[in-house]
């Protein structure tokens, strides 16, 4: 009789307990981010069920996967290179041909969305004022934060992906150290190095920088604001687009512009590639031992390589179509084909079930276009040590106007930048 009293006391005072702190979760709810909700009824049990759709060599959705485990997110992984059926159902759930594809309870995410998982899954940063805060995670943003972590200064790198462009390549036979080593075996050893190192390294999107006094104030997609005394822009490039009336309508859905992501879901179809540089040739030889037959379609000459041309003759399989360009794309839901013409407007007709896009890049500055000077190709104008024309800010890599654009030269400037921008800390903030 006495436990049983002591049972119902017990009870009832745990009751009014959750009852005080429910009524107080929900008066606060108000000022309170909406990831930052959604992550805390993770904590409290009310766990989400998360699918990765992906395929084994897409860096996007090695990310995606990344980013649910270091949020301590349990996830369902599910390869639909090698899963035809799986494949399937992702584009019935997704209506998109493209990895990678996350699916949330009932929510489709399409892409590594880091604006829509910070939101479901984030974590609150910390008011912390920074001493460099690096924009990008290329070769130029991670070479930047190891030179930063060796000067012990307080640094975070901001980026939508660990890689950059370099996670693209199919090969790489040009970088130091290896003979030859794929864009993402290669961002991988890079990101190792960052890991061991005292550096902050949170996967979002920089939408605005500003300035603040002696303070650059950097803001998220996810809505944060990061504070640093000096900034690095490492962003890199974005991959430029065909120019041709529904193409929108077509990404996802049989246009591509990651070979390495979504490759595997075209085993056995029909592909064009577009482009002529060494992007496209590599993409074309890659593609070419997996699709039944491939297009290569070069608005001009074919400007690789000796060693990618001379590879691409022995591949079989493959149509060069030279002096000529996509004037259309044709299909309902998803691309079955498109129209090209030649240089003398005659137009021919190819049916496909996908077109990669490789003709070239253009900078990410949009966000930096009021901040620092550009040239005209709207890339950021530094000068041999990598400042900008505002004290503070430095840049280095593919979004900069250094005329060579190699991983390797990438590298070397990032490690410039971090150099010249602890110089700057020295003299402009003496203790």
């Amino acid at each position: 009789m006495v436990l049983e009293r002591w049972s119902t006391l017990l009870l009832m005072l745990y009751w009014g307990f959750l009852k005080k702190n429910i009524a107080l979760m929900h008066s606060s709810l108000a000022f309170v981010p909406a990831g930052t909700f959604i992550f805390s009824r993770i904590v409290f049990g009310m766990m989400s069920k998360v699918t990765v759709y992906s395929t084994q060599n897409c860096p996007y959705c090695r990310m995606a996967k990344a980013f649910l485990e270091k949020n301590g997110v349990p996830f369902t992984s599910i390869d639909v290179g090698a899963d035809s059926e799986a494949a399937k159902k992702m584009i019935e759930l997704s209506g998109q041909r493209g990895v990678p594809v996350i699916v949330v309870d009932e929510e489709v995410i399409v892409g590594f969305d880091s604006q829509r998982l910070n939101e479901l899954f984030g974590k609150p940063s910390a008011d912390d004022i920074f001493d460099v805060l690096i924009v990008g995670g290329g070769p130029a943003g991670l070479t930047a934060g190891v030179y930063c972590a060796r000067k012990m200064l307080n640094t975070i790198i901001l980026s939508e992906n660990i890689g950059g462009q370099a996670l693209e390549s199919w090969a790489i036979e040009n970088y130091m150290g290896y003979r030859m080593v794929t864009g993402e075996d290669l961002m991988k050893k890079f990101e190792e190095q960052v890991r061991n190192l005292n550096i902050r390294l949170e996967l979002d999107r920089v939408v605005t920088i500003t300035r603040e006094g002696n303070i650059f104030l950097v803001k998220t997609a996810s809505g944060t604001v990061a504070r640093a005394r000096a900034v690095i822009l490492t962003q890199g490039n974005r991959p430029r687009k065909l120019g041709v009336a529904n193409e929108e309508q077509y990404l996802g859905r049989g246009l591509s512009i990651c070979s390495t992501c979504d490759g595997p879901l075209y085993k056995g179809k029909k592909v064009a590639v577009v482009g002529g540089g060494n992007s496209a040739l590599q993409t074309a030889i890659e593609m070419s031992g997996i699709v039944a037959s491939l297009d290569l379609i070069v608005r001009s000459t074919i400007r690789a390589d000796a060693v990618y041309v001379e590879k691409l003759k022995t591949m079989t399989n493959v149509t060069v179509h030279l002096n000529s360009h996509i004037i259309s794309l044709e299909g309902d839901k998803f691309l079955s084909g498109v129209t090209i013409a030649d240089e003398h407007g005659r137009e021919e007709n190819l049916a496909l079930d996908g077109v990669f896009i490789e003709i070239g890049w253009l900078p990410n500055t949009d966000l930096v276009a009021d901040l620092v000077k550009l040239n005209g190709k709207k890339e950021v104008m530094v000068d041999p040590n990598g400042r900008t024309s505002v004290p503070g800010v430095f840049a280095a890599g593919d979004v900069t106007d250094v005329k060579s654009k190699q991983i390797i030269i990438a590298a070397g400037d990032g490690a410039k930048a971090a150099l010249e921008a602890f110089e700057y800390l020295i003299a402009e903030w003496k203790e």
